[in-house]
Parts: structure tokens; sequence; C-alpha cells
């Protein structure tokens, strides 16, 4: 396993709060460790290898500073982040059969060094895990498990499957990211808050701003797919292009009317492109006007974000989770 990393530094908070924050995070870890455990040591190794390859942790960061809200971080909600945690793990298992990624978080993904099947098994035993955390926090936090299970996965389906073509494309595309992405995360948030004791009042707050600042974070994934490289990103850069995904810069692309964009847009219209093919649109989308407008819209969900917040009394926590809302837009700059 790895060494769990502080919690990042957030401008503004008090040397008091980062250390709980810390201290919350190295306990998230450690539950974390003990539950991918197993006594079939195939079964201990495969469901632990992504969560030893790493990872910014950023769902549990926010369930616990969600919390600090309340009453503060105790097992209760070091259990919820755990829980959030483990269902994001368990989905990062079926995206990359999905996907048919060769790599994750700069490692082998567990399709690769496994098998489909086993991949998808031990993404099934980390769902599974991951309810059994949260069954043990109460009803109404086991209902929003389901609900949230529910959304995730149909976010992945409709993600996998064209817009229909009555429906508008940037319309469908930010829907699919709420489910997908935004739901887990909002659902992280809604746990610190909840389990903490906050009001109602506080709780819809966060659930809102948990969910577009997952919208915001899907869309900056999204935009480093096109942008980075490799030997940054962890994986092979492309995958959008590669399995006909229309993310935000490839939808306003084709939409695009200037005759200098046709290859491009024959580029990313081909049903199954060829490396060099995937690797032309890349070059052709790096500098593209596209990226640009993504790229703002994406900021612009951010802001959107911190401004949900505003109703929050203000305090280090507040500008906490507003200084969150734009660092999950700003990794790939």
């Amino acid at each position: 396993m790895v060494t769990p990393a502080p919690a990042p530094t957030l401008p503004g908070i008090s040397p008091e709060l980062q250390s709980r924050l810390d201290a919350g995070l190295a306990d998230v870890e450690a539950l974390l460790e003990a539950r991918v455990d197993h006594a079939d040591p195939f079964i201990a190794e495969a469901n632990a290898h992504l969560l030893g390859a790493g990872g910014k942790r950023f769902r549990p960061l926010l369930t616990l500073l969600a919390a600090e809200l309340g009453s503060g971080i105790g097992p209760d909600i070091v259990a919820a982040a755990a829980g959030v945690e483990l269902t994001h793990l368990a989905s990062l298992y079926h995206d990359d059969v999905m996907d048919e990624a060769y790599t994750r978080r700069g490692v082998p993904s567990a399709n690769a060094k496994y098998d489909n099947s086993t991949a998808i098994l031990v993404g099934d035993l980390l769902f599974g895990t991951a309810s059994d955390i949260i069954a043990d926090l109460g009803p109404e936090a086991v209902k929003i498990q389901s609900q949230t299970f529910i959304r995730l996965c149909s976010g992945q389906i409709r993600d996998d499957r064209p817009c229909p073509p009555s429906e508008d494309p940037h319309g469908y595309y930010l829907g699919v990211l709420a489910d997908k992405t935004g739901v887990l995360i909002a659902t992280a948030a809604r746990y610190g808050a909840l389990l903490s004791g906050c009001s109602r009042e506080v709780i819809d707050v966060l659930i809102e701003y948990g969910e577009r600042i997952g919208i915001a974070f899907q869309l900056a994934d999204d935009l480093i797919d096109i942008s980075s490289e490799a030997d940054v990103l962890g994986k092979a850069p492309g995958t959008d292009i590669r399995e006909g995904k229309r993310t935000l810069p490839i939808i306003y692309a084709l939409a695009s009317t200037d005759p200098a964009d046709a290859r491009l847009q024959e580029l990313l219209r081909q049903l199954d492109p060829s490396d060099d093919h995937v690797a032309e649109a890349l070059d052709l989308l790096r500098g593209h006007p596209a990226m640009d407008r993504a790229q703002a819209e994406t900021l612009e969900m951010a802001l959107a974000a911190q401004a949900v917040l505003d109703p929050l009394p203000d305090g280090e926590v507040k500008a906490a989770l507003a200084h969150l809302a734009l660092r999950v837009v700003q990794r790939n700059q």
C-alpha cells in the first residue's frame, strides 16, 4: 500500500483545520486498506490494485470538509468517506473494461493485469464492500448510497451510447456528467453534512455544490484527456476520441462551420480510428478554439459551484470549499 498523502494545502485555513483533515484522511486510508484486504491472497491483491496506485482522494476530502460545517470529523464521517471512495474505485475497474484501457494511475489497469472478468467481479466486490460500510451508518445513508449507485450506473450507460438525434448534444452531455460523476461527489459532500448534524438547508447547499463541482471535475478531465501527454495523464490520451465519445471540445469542434475543420471533423466521426488518426485529431484539437470554449465553460461551472456556497456562513471551511471548486478545473493549467 502507499503511504497516504496529507490533505492538500488549502488557502486561508488554520493549521488546526489542516491537521484535522490530514488525520482524517489518514484514518480513511487505514480503513480502506483494512476493508479491501481478503483471506484469499489473489482477491486481496486485485482488490487493492488501484488503491495501491494512489489517487487524489478528492471525494473523502470533501466529506471531511463538509463535516467541519457541523460537529466535525468522527468515525461515521471517516466511514462515509471510505464508502464513497470505494464506490469511486469500483467504478474505475468497470470504466477500464468499458474503455479497454491499458493503464490507470500510471500502472496497468486491472483488466490489463488480470482480465475483463476479474476486473468486473472485483469492481462488483468493491461496490458491495462500500455498501457494507454505508449500511452501518443508518437507513438514510443506505438510501442515499442506493440512489447514488442508480444514477451513477444510468450515467455510465448513457455515456456509452450516442446522444439521441432528438436531443441537444450539449444538454445531453451535461446530464450524463451530472449522473456519472456529479452525483457521487454530491454524495460525498452530503454525507459529511448529514452525519455531522448540519441543517437541511446546509445539506441541500452542499448537494448542489457537489453536483456542480462534480460536473466541472469531469469537464476538466475531458480537457486533460486531449491536452496532456501519457506520462502526465497516467494513461493514453485521446481515449474519448478513440471511443467516439462526444465531450465538450469535440461537440464544439463538430459544430464548427469553418471549412478548415473538415479534416478534424472527419477524424472525429471515424468509428474505429487508428492510433495515427487519434494522434492527428489530438494535434488538431489542442490548438482549436473549441478547447478555449470548453475551458471557459468548465470555469463557469466551477464559479457556479462557488456561488451556491453563498448562504453558508463565512469562514475557513467555506473558503476551502470555494477554493476546491477552482482547483478541480485548474489541474491541466
